[in-house]
């Protein structure tokens, strides 16, 4: 049977059947999943049906426990049902999944399969999800590659029907969730044909009804709990045989193979790897190369995992196994072995036979890439006469020599013919869009297959992107990253400045492109060594083109990618270049015509410009010996961070930790690194740059009042201070009257990102956006201001203002946000208030990816006190409750150490001095700031105390830490508050204690990809709200007023920066609960002309026109006879609509549905209008009490 072909990655395969089966999906969004529901809610706003003929219900839920909950519901009701999750996501539904499975309802969860946090958040794929479901009676099928998520997933869903048990489908998350191949999909009339109707029947009609009244779920005593557990016994033996059935149905329409267990390789095979997932692939292209040398080996794949069927598993071991490696992708510390390893041991164990050496392997967790040299090296491993019994692959274990050495250089095994592509992008440069718009035309334009597959670091836009891409006339079956490229290209030049190894990958004979802005002698200056030794030896191809001078002459700012992508299709020769600027500008009309042909005309010049562009580098017959690159600097510091950036940093930083052994990480097993270490990375990504013109500015410090990323920063420096600065570094007298002290704005060129934001705020254009180049002898400057220079307490300037706040040393620094994100500067603001006693608790999301990533943390410490933010990440949903966890702790031992100090201080034998310090101590002890030096106090007349034998100050001493002040904070985003995470978050408020909830509220989920939240607005149109969200934004800042005792405001940071700084500083001293809501664009809301170079003026434009309100209500004020509630903004001027109409997540709805975008975009400014006569009302109210 011949089906239609397309290109597509696993989620959208998995999607396009669930869609067929499905009537309602609960959905909620998590990461590698939220594209399949995503997909489903696009095709349902669109009108697409179902097979039954109508479209699917789709609904989303505050977590993913409620949306399992809904799933049970609504399977109980007799709809079909599914839902889309991963990793903690499923594992919150597993107590619904019990429920489930119990009551014999048929329904299928899409999984891609992630890892589970640990020691550290890891959003990349293993098994370790799925193997913690095994035990709740969902049967578990699992796919090796797009194509057999297309093929296999209609079994799960009729296998589920028939067999009246319910399936988990799983796939590698990333790995084969976001591989885009090119694949035959069903058509919904075979899916239809395939269908079990009257299992349909049959479920609905034991679904309950009160036409037919039933009750399920009773509570059972140990009398019969026992044997009616039992009971369900029949459904799992039968099962096994229903899904052989359906994958015969496949079969029979596809010519395939299916089985419960596939059997690949030599018929004769005497070693063998049992595993499942993508892995298999890899397998597959190993064993084709070993076999055509006469080797005997093979690969058992497992499809269905549960139930687990050792009959079946025993017909496709071959009988002449001698040795079988049973390969899994996840770790369970203190097991025998892993999940996949034991069942496979009780299989042979119970078969009697005792003879076929087994051992088992981890591999892959994490997405840790697993290429043919893993696999080769456990086909090498089963030669000797005893195998290790337990191994890993694709690491270096130098501690517990677990690890197998790779085989290495390992042969080539993907398929003859196939062109291996690699691209090293920014995230947000269009990159990767690009490259998902070349596999397409290629795919669509030609017979070649493809593959593309994109792998990420840990920042948000702005981090390292790394595209692989292969086109060939075979099948590829090759699911690893690319290391031996015929066409290599550096998007950003900042990669060749850091020595990343790009050309490394490059075939010898094959193509490297760079773009950049250098001449040919400023490349070989740019070049290290050993890439132009490479480059030389393997005679690489090499080539430049100015795509950044190219964007901005044709129009298109920072946008290089339609240039680059056509330079792509010059040089890689994987089609004919007139046919690739064709297409490529047929896709451009595509996207762009609704933007006008002045848009469209632009993309075709850079379309054009990308194909004349490109500059051949001759290269120098004295690359082949280099002269070696100059020694680099050593690094000072803290020698705990150095240590950390020397060892751990820098290769994580340059895309190289997989070449770090376990050794490197043994005294950090529990995950904590030190903070600050993300001032050595210097990344350097910023086209431009600020520079400060002393004679313009009039220092009112804007523009480091709203850096993101804390790049730009005021200093007063005396005149010693200036004098041992280096020379080029310009100062200014203070303003408005000259002062002792000298104040001069400094920029890090190698830390800004570009974003231009400081130009928005400056009032007198003091500051000007240059090359990055042309500053760099200003990094010198900065780096001797923040080594040497602190703030002058004694020169005038008030903390809580926003001048004055800018002179504090931020201890939020060069985070991996995106460039312009609202959510650094309130956290780096906050940091700059009472970063040195702050604990911070911070939920799953941007925060906590920008906040922490892997030993290249932001926080750091003050350069005097080496004090600063204590941070940690506990899960998504749990957050307050983690940082209430965090106060109490702090609290119990903070009161111990009191109650010691002041045993100490009232006995006759204190002090006079003592006694001084207490009483200045306890005066001061509830207020975070005035606290500090009264403890410091404190501490040392107890040391005294300690010394003369005094065992209270002895005890109060062993918890010194604890006896000053704490600000404990309590960071995430709107899912987290609005959503998953509001149940907690409510009890915490209503607990009383004084914790402070800071919210970035974006409006919507920003770090899985812009979904919904009950923070979203009417008529926005988001993930999972495809024709726009319909219900208005909820209100929690009244919610968590209604207890009275809760201090509130809403803020924008943008829109008025002294309202912020005071609510901030309130609500930290603020005797009990609070609640600071920031408004926050976002790269995801599309802000026209400029984007996040506007953040700030978009946050002005939003409470102008009524959009967002700021106001406080602060209880203390009501002791004092005062209106606790201050309506700071005033009503809507009448730009309302403009405001909408100039972010993409209102005017996407425009062109799709516009009568409804019409209806919902009057109806949201009623409801903000309604909105500010309600908060008008609550003034008076609160007034009148």
């Amino acid at each position: 049977m011949s089906r239609a072909k397309q290109s597509m990655d696993g989620n959208t395969a998995a999607a396009h059947v669930a869609y067929a089966y499905t009537e309602v999906a609960g959905i909620y969004p998590i990461t590698p999943s939220s594209p399949m529901a995503d997909t489903v809610d696009q095709w349902s706003a669109a009108g697409q049906k179902n097979i039954f003929g109508s479209t699917v219900k789709v609904v989303e839920m505050e977590s993913e426990a409620g949306a399992a909950g809904t799933v049970h519901g609504s399977l109980a009701a007799g709809a079909l049902t599914t839902t889309f999750t991963a990793s903690q996501g499923l594992l919150l539904m597993i107590p619904n999944m019990y429920k489930i499975a119990g009551e014999n309802l048929p329904c299928v969860f899409d999984v891609s399969a992630r890892t589970v946090s640990s020691h550290a958040l890891n959003i990349f794929g293993d098994h370790s999800d799925v193997y913690a479901c095994r035990q709740t009676g969902f049967a578990m099928l699992c796919e090796t590659n797009p194509q057999e998520v297309m093929d296999l997933s209609p079994v799960a869903h009729c296998a589920a029907l028939e067999g009246k048990v319910p399936f988990i489908n799983f796939f590698d998350g990333f790995r084969t969730s976001h591989e885009i191949q090119k694949i035959e999909k069903w058509d919904y009339e075979d899916l239809k044909e395939m269908c079990p109707m009257d299992a349909v029947a049959e479920f609905r009609a034991h679904a309950l009804n009160p036409e037919h009244p039933a009750a399920r779920g009773s509570h059972e005593n140990g009398d019969i709990f026992f044997q009616h557990r039992e009971a369900c016994n029949k459904f799992y033996d039968e099962l096994p045989a229903v899904v052989e059935k359906y994958m015969d149905k496949v079969n029979a329409k596809l010519g395939t193979d299916y089985k419960l267990f596939n059997y690949y390789g030599a018929p004769d095979a005497d070693r063998v790897i049992i595993a499942m997932g993508s892995i298999n692939d890899v397998a597959e292209e190993v064993i084709d190369y070993l076999t055509a040398k006469g080797e005997k080996v093979g690969l058992i794949k497992v499809r269905l995992y549960r139930p687990w069927s050792s009959e079946a598993l025993l017909k496709a071991i071959p009988k002449t196994a001698k040795k079988i490696a049973v390969l899994d992708r996840t770790k369970e510390p203190g097991s025998l072995g892993e999940p996949l390893y034991l069942d496979v041991a009780t299989t042979l164990r119970e078969a009697g036979m005792n003879d076929v050496v087994l051992v088992g392997g981890r591999y892959g967790l994490g997405s840790k890439d697993t290429p043919p040299s893993s696999v080769f090296a456990v086909y090498t491993e089963l030669e000797k006469d005893a195998p290790k019994q337990r191994f890993t692959l694709g690491i270096v274990d130098d501690v517990t020599n677990l690890s197998l050495p790779e085989v290495k250089p390992a042969p080539i095994t993907s398929a003859p013919g196939t062109k291996e592509c690699k691209f090293w992008g920014l995230g947000g440069d269009g990159t990767v869009g690009a490259n998902k718009n070349s596999t397409k035309i290629i795919g669509d334009h030609t017979d070649k297959y493809i593959q593309a597959y994109f792998q990420y670091d840990s920042k948000k836009t702005g981090g390292v992107t790394i595209s692989h891409l292969r086109f060939g006339d075979n099948p590829i079956r090759s699911p690893y990253y690319i290391n031996q490229a015929d066409f290599v290209a550096c998007h950003n030049p900042a990669y060749v400045i850091q020595g990343m190894k790009m050309v490394q990958d490059v075939k010898p004979g094959g193509v490297f492109m760079i773009n950049c802005q250098w001449s040919d002698e400023e490349l070989a200056h740019h070049l290290n060594a050993d890439a132009k030794k490479y480059i030389a030896d393997n005679n690489i191809q090499l080539y430049t083109i100015n795509a950044i001078d190219k964007a901005i002459e044709i129009g298109m700012g920072k946008r290089t990618n339609t240039i680059l992508q056509s330079a792509f299709f010059k040089l890689a020769d994987v089609m004919p270049i007139d046919k690739a600027v064709e297409y490529m500008k047929a896709a451009a009309k595509k996207s762009y015509s609704k933007k006008g042909d002045a848009v469209v005309e632009m993309n075709y010049k850079a379309i054009d410009a990308g194909v004349d562009a490109v500059h051949k580098v001759e290269v120098p017959e004295s690359w082949k010996n280099p002269e070696a690159d100059a020694p680099k600097a050593e690094r000072t510091g803290r020698p705990e961070v150095v240590k950390l950036v020397n060892e751990l940093l820098d290769p994580i930083a340059k895309m190289d930790g997989d070449s770090l052994p376990v050794s490197a990480f043994a005294d950090k097993a529990d995950g904590q690194y030190v903070t600050g270490a993300s001032a050595y990375e210097k990344r350097g990504t910023a086209v431009t740059v600020p520079q400060w013109d002393p004679e313009k500015c009039i220092q009112c410090n804007n523009c480091a009042f709203v850096c993101s990323h804390a790049t730009i920063r005021p200093f007063l420096l005396t005149d010693d201070e200036v004098k041992a600065a280096p020379d080029n570094m310009k100062v200014a007298d203070m303003k408005p009257k000259a002062g002792a002290y000298k104040y001069t704005m400094s920029v890090s060129p190698l830390d800004c990102m570009g974003c231009g934001e400081c130009i928005t705020v400056c009032p007198t254009a003091a500051i000007a956006m240059v090359p990055q180049e042309s500053q760099a002898a200003e990094q010198p400057v900065f780096d001797y201001l923040v080594a040497n220079v602190s703030k002058k307490t004694d020169a005038g300037m008030v903390d809580t203002t926003p001048k004055g706040s800018q002179f504090n040393q931020p201890l939020l620094e060069f985070s991996g946000s995106c460039a312009g994100c609202a959510e650094t500067s309130y956290a780096r603001l906050i940091t700059q208030l009472f970063g040195e006693q702050m604990y911070i608790s911070n939920a799953t999301g941007c925060s906590s990816i920008w906040g922490n990533p892997a030993a290249t943390s932001p926080y750091t410490v003050n350069i005097n006190s080496k004090k600063g933010p204590a941070w940690s990440n506990s899960l998504f949903e749990d957050n307050a409750e983690h940082g209430l966890g965090m106060y109490v702790g702090q609290k119990y031992l903070r009161d111990q150490a009191i109650e010691s100090a002041t045993a100490c201080a009232t006995s006759d034998k204190a002090s006079a001095e003592l006694k001084a310090a207490y009483d200045e101590f306890m005066a001061t002890k509830d207020d975070t700031k005035a606290n500090v030096a009264p403890t410091e106090a404190l501490i040392a007349e107890l040391e005294k105390a300690a010394a003369a034998g005094c065992p209270d100050a002895q005890a109060a001493i062993a918890k010194k830490d604890y006896l000053g002040k704490k600000s404990v904070w309590i960071f995430g985003g709107d899912g987290w508050a609005y959503d998953i995470g509001f149940g907690g978050l409510d009890h915490v408020l209503a607990s009383g204690e004084n914790v402070n909830v800071m919210v970035f509220d974006t409006e919507m989920y920003s770090n899985t990809g812009g979904q919904a939240s009950k923070a979203s607005n009417i008529g926005e149109v988001c993930q999972f709200a495809a024709a726009g969200k319909e219900t208005s934004k909820k209100s929690l800042s009244e919610i968590a007023m209604s207890y009275g005792y809760v201090y509130v405001a809403q803020i924008a940071l943008g829109a008025n920066p002294a309202q912020a700084v005071k609510a901030i500083t309130e609500a930290e001293a603020y005797p009990g609960p609070s609640l600071i809501i920031g408004y926050a664009p976002c790269e995801l809301h599309g802000i026209a002309k400029g984007g996040m170079n506007h953040c700030q003026d978009e946050m002005k434009k939003a409470v102008k026109a009524g959009y967002w309100n700021l106001f406080s209500f602060n209880p203390a004020l009501k002791a004092e006879g005062k209106n606790p509630f201050t309506l700071t903004s005033k009503a809507g001027d009448g730009s309302y609509q403009e405001f909408l109409n100039n972010e993409a997540r209102y005017t996407r709805l425009i062109k799709p549905f516009p009568e409804r975008a019409e209806k919902l975009f009057a109806k949201s400014e009623e409801t903000a209008k309604a909105r500010y006569t309600h908060l008008e009302k609550l003034v008076k109210l609160y007034g009148e009490d």
